[in-house]
């Protein structure tokens, strides 16, 4: 579709979608905001991001590898502020035993009831129209897959919470994508807040310690990210990470990505 012109017939950009205000029905400058938030801890921007957006603040949370760390940062914010923050967990149905275990253990630990977002899409009803979307080794089959199980659930959920700004777990050293990364940004029409963004293994490692949080079962079995029970594989020495996540194909679910565009949905 042609871009829009002015009464001259010069070429005028498309008005972007309007971003959620804060709490308080003020705009946010992002450039602003991320050069603020620089100076706080990872505890400290979560406290920031629940004074700026109130109810409408939410974390996400895969239960994965190091999900324990930003949990058990909310969990603290929740039970120190006497505050209710959502915490929405995306499960799209293939994950394996042990993520579904290791959720019960840090829920009940940490004293959380996470939301449920799922695909409306029964697994077996998505095999039995698509098939086995993840076994074809066509990067568009991984892209519906991911749309169908994660994205739109995950949007949906946003939604239904009334969430205008969500914080996960995310860190700069994950994937390329996530290298060039602000502590806040939108992504599709919300604002994306990264409190652990700057964290290398070795914080994590000794948060966790420090903390006497519990490992995900699958980290002593060699991995370093889990996701579904089909596209994780533990770290061979050669490839590690996100990296040995969905064949190959790409890093990213979509999830974190800012639109329909590129590998995003």
């Amino acid at each position: 579709m042609e871009a829009p012109r002015s009464h001259d017939g010069a070429m005028v950009s498309a008005p972007s979608p309007t971003l959620p205000a804060d709490c308080n029905g003020r705009p946010l400058d992002p450039v602003q905001a991320s050069t603020s938030l620089e100076r706080l801890s990872p505890y400290e921007r979560l406290a920031w991001a629940y004074r700026s957006f109130g109810e409408g603040f939410a974390v996400t949370t895969s239960f994965g590898i190091q999900s324990a760390v930003l949990l058990h940062m909310v969990s603290r914010l929740m039970q120190e502020g006497g505050f209710k923050i959502p915490v929405i967990w995306v499960d799209t149905g293939y994950l394996p035993p042990e993520t579904y275990r290791y959720a019960e253990q840090l829920s009940n630990l940490l004293k959380i009831e996470p939301f449920v977002a799922q695909a409306a899409m029964s697994p077996a009803r998505m095999e039995a129209l698509l098939g086995r979307l993840w076994e074809t080794g066509q990067l568009e089959d991984l892209q519906t897959y991911h749309r169908i199980r994660k994205v739109d659930p995950l949007d949906q959920a946003l939604a239904a919470h009334g969430v205008t700004c969500w914080a996960s777990g995310v860190r700069a050293t994950q994937t390329d994508h996530r290298r060039a990364m602000a502590l806040l940004e939108p992504v599709r029409q919300r604002w994306a807040l990264r409190p652990v963004l700057t964290w290398t293994n070795r914080d994590v490692y000794y948060y966790m310690d420090d903390n006497a949080l519990p490992q995900h079962p699958l980290f002593e079995q060699g991995y370093s990210s889990v996701g579904d029970w089909h596209s994780s594989s533990p770290d061979d020495g050669v490839v590690s990470g996100r990296s040995t996540r969905f064949g190959g194909l790409k890093q990213e679910c979509g999830i974190h990505m800012p639109g329909l565009m590129g590998e995003g949905i």
